[in-house]
C-alpha cells in the first residue's frame, strides 16, 4: 500500500469492536474515579449502570433530543449495550478491582485514549452527514449536531452527575469548556466547511490529519499530567481582542493565605492561640 492510500484507508477502519471498547473502557473509568461514583454503585447498581450508558452513548442521546428523534434509539444497537454493559460491570464489580488494575498500566492507557480520540472523528464526521440529511447546507445544525454527536458525554454531565444523586450547576460545560469539548467543537466547525466544499480538502485527509492531532495531544497531556488546552494562548489572545479579557487571569487569593509549608494563616495563628493558653495553664500551675 502507497502512502499517499493510508488515509483513504484509514477513514475506512471499523469502529466496532475494538475501538468502540476503548471508548467504552475510557468513559466508564472516567466515571469510577468520580467522586461518589463508587457509593453509588453499592447503593443503586442500576443508577450506576444508567449514569454509565449514559457517559458512553452521551453523544446519540444529546444528537437524537436535537434532531427530534427517539432519544432510546441506541438502546437498539444491542450488541453495543451488551458490550458497554460488559466494560461497566468488570470496571465496577470485577474481583480485586484487577480490571481496573490492568488498564491502570500507562502504556495499556495511552493505547486506550489514543482509541476513544480515534472515535471521537468517526462520531463528528457521522454527526455532521446525519444533520447535513435533515438539513441540508444548515450549517450551524451541522456544526451543533457533530459537536453533540463527538462530545455528548461531557455536555450532559449535568444530567448524568443528576442520575447519581449530585447537582453541580457550576460545572455546566458551556460555563467552563474542558480541552475534550472545544477540540471537538473545532472538528465540528472543520468537517462542516468540508462537507460544505468550502475547506479544500479530501474528507478522508481531514480526518487522517485531525485524529493525529487528537491523538498526540492526548498522549502528551496524559505523559506531562498537565490540564492546559493546547489553545490557551489562542483563547487569551482572542478573548484580550475581541472582549477585552485579561490576558491571564488574576490569581484569587484564599480567605486564608497559604504558607511555604502548606498551611494557613489562619491555621497559624490558631495554633499560636492554643500554644499561649497552654502556657498560661502551665504557669498556673507551677504557681
Amino acid at each position: 500500500m502507497e502512502l499517499g492510500q493510508v488515509p483513504l484507508a484509514f477513514s475506512h477502519l471499523p469502529m466496532f469492536p475494538f475501538f468502540d471498547m476503548a471508548h467504552y473502557v475510557a468513559s466508564v473509568m472516567a466515571l469510577k474515579e468520580q467522586r461518589g461514583a463508587v457509593d453509588v454503585s453499592v447503593r443503586s447498581p442500576f443508577a450506576c449502570w444508567f449514569s454509565a450508558m449514559l457517559c458512553c452513548f452521551g453523544g446519540s442521546v444529546l444528537s437524537s433530543l436535537m434532531l427530534g428523534e427517539p432519544p432510546v434509539a441506541f438502546l437498539a444497537k444491542g450488541t453495543n449495550i451488551l458490550l458497554a454493559s460488559s466494560v461497566w460491570y468488570l470496571v465496577f464489580y470485577c474481583p480485586e478491582d484487577i480490571f481496573c488494575r490492568c488498564f491502570a498500566f500507562l502504556p495499556l492507557r495511552l493505547l486506550v485514549a489514543g482509541m476513544k480520540e480515534v472515535t471521537r472523528t468517526w462520531k463528528i464526521v457521522a454527526g455532521v452527514a446525519h444533520a447535513d440529511s435533515h438539513f441540508e447546507d444548515a450549517w450551524l445544525v451541522m456544526i451543533a449536531v457533530g459537536w453533540a454527536r463527538g462530545a455528548g458525554g461531557g455536555l450532559i454531565s449535568n444530567f448524568e452527575q443528576l442520575v447519581r444523586g449530585v447537582w453541580k450547576p457550576e460545572t455546566n460545560e458551556l460555563l467552563k469548556m474542558s480541552y475534550p469539548v472545544k477540540v471537538t467543537l473545532i472538528g465540528a466547525v472543520l468537517f462542516t466547511l468540508q462537507h460544505s466544499q468550502y475547506l479544500p480538502i479530501a474528507r478522508h485527509n481531514l480526518m487522517f490529519l485531525y485524529t493525529i492531532f487528537l491523538v498526540v495531544s492526548k498522549v502528551k497531556m496524559m505523559l506531562t499530567r498537565s490540564a492546559t488546552s493546547p489553545f490557551a494562548p489562542i483563547e487569551s489572545a482572542l478573548g484580550y481582542i475581541f472582549f477585552g479579557l485579561p490576558k491571564t487571569p488574576p490569581k484569587m487569593k484564599s480567605e486564608g493565605a497559604t504558607s511555604s509549608n502548606g498551611s494557613s494563616v489562619c491555621d497559624q495563628s490558631s495554633s499560636e492561640q492554643s500554644h499561649d493558653g497552654v502556657k498560661k495553664r502551665q504557669a498556673k500551675k507551677t504557681e
